[in-house]
C-alpha cells in the first residue's frame, strides 16, 4: 500500500470522532494546541501516522503559505484536485483569509470534491459550524463556483503533498 493510500485510510478510520470537550482532542494534544480549533491538528496527526512531511497546517494561513513556499499550491479556480491533497477553506467573508483545512478523498468530476475534515459539522447538521463543528466528517464541497451540485464554493485552494510511493 502506498503512503498516499495509507494517509487516506488513516483519515477515513477517524470518521465520527468527536471532541472530548471544547476543542479537546488527541489531535490537539499531538500538536500541543489542545483547546484550540483542531482541523489543522487533525491533518497534521494523520500525516504523522504515515511519516508524511507537510507544511504545518495548525494555523491554516501558515499552511497555505507553506505549500506556496515549496511550490505545491494550486488555486481552486485552476486546480485539478487529487486524493491526498490538503484542501483549504474560507467560510467567513471578511474574516481570516483561510480558517479551515481538510483532506481530499476524491475529485467528483463536477466541480466538487469529497473530503474528510476534522472539527466540522456532519452533512445532516449543515447549520452547525463548518470550521469549528467538533467532529471528523466526510463532506462534499464545491471548489468551482459553477459546480453541477450548486454547492457554495468556499475552497481557496489545495496543497499537494509529495508522497513516497
Amino acid at each position: 500500500m502506498s503512503q498516499k493510500e495509507k494517509f487516506l485510510e488513516v483519515a477515513k478510520a477517524e470518521l465520527g470522532t468527536i471532541e472530548e470537550g471544547n476543542n479537546l482532542t488527541k489531535y490537539g494534544a499531538f500538536t500541543k494546541h489542545n483547546g484550540q480549533p483542531w482541523c489543522g491538528s487533525f491533518v497534521m496527526w494523520c500525516a504523522a501516522q504515515v511519516g508524511l512531511k507537510i507544511p504545518n497546517c495548525v494555523w491554516t494561513p501558515g499552511g497555505v503559505e507553506g505549500f506556496k513556499g515549496i511550490g505545491q499550491w494550486s488555486n481552486a479556480a485552476t486546480s485539478k484536485p487529487k486524493p491526498g491533497d490538503i484542501v483549504f477553506f474560507d467560510f467567513v467573508e471578511g474574516g481570516a483569509p483561510v480558517e479551515h483545512v481538510g483532506i481530499v478523498i476524491k475529485d467528483n468530476g463536477d466541480g466538487t470534491v469529497t473530503t474528510i475534515e476534522g472539527n466540522t459539522s456532519p452533512e445532516k447538521k449543515a447549520k452547525g459550524s463548518q470550521a469549528n463543528g467538533g467532529e471528523v466528517c466526510e463532506r462534499i464541497r464545491g471548489y468551482r463556483k459553477d459546480n453541477k451540485k450548486k454547492i457554495p464554493a468556499f475552497i481557496v485552494g489545495f496543497g499537494s503533498p509529495k508522497f513516497k510511493d
